[in-house]
């Protein structure tokens, strides 16, 4: 993979908003629903669930993001040039 290429911030924040919105759904549906007087036993694993499965899709997401940079940051023309010089 190039080095050079590189995400920002934005990028992923923008490629992962919808998902975001849907953790914090989940985790204030899960802390609404627990109920009373056990709260966190009654959402804490369903919060954990969530965020593991919200984390596997950020880091994903970030990879795909920069194979997607390393991709476009490639030139075919140029390996071709340097192949041709070569001969």
């Amino acid at each position: 993979m190039c080095r050079d290429a590189k995400i920002t911030t934005e990028q992923l924040t923008k490629a992962m908003d919808a998902e975001y919105r849907k953790l914090v759904q989940q985790v204030k549906d899960a802390v609404n629903l627990a109920p009373d007087g056990a709260v966190i036993s009654g959402s804490e694993e369903l919060v954990r669930e969530a965020m593991a499965r919200f984390r596997q899709k950020v880091y994903e997401k970030a990879v795909q993001l920069r194979t997607q940079a390393a991709q476009a940051a490639f030139s075919p023309s140029e390996e071709q040039e340097e192949a041709t010089l070569e001969k």
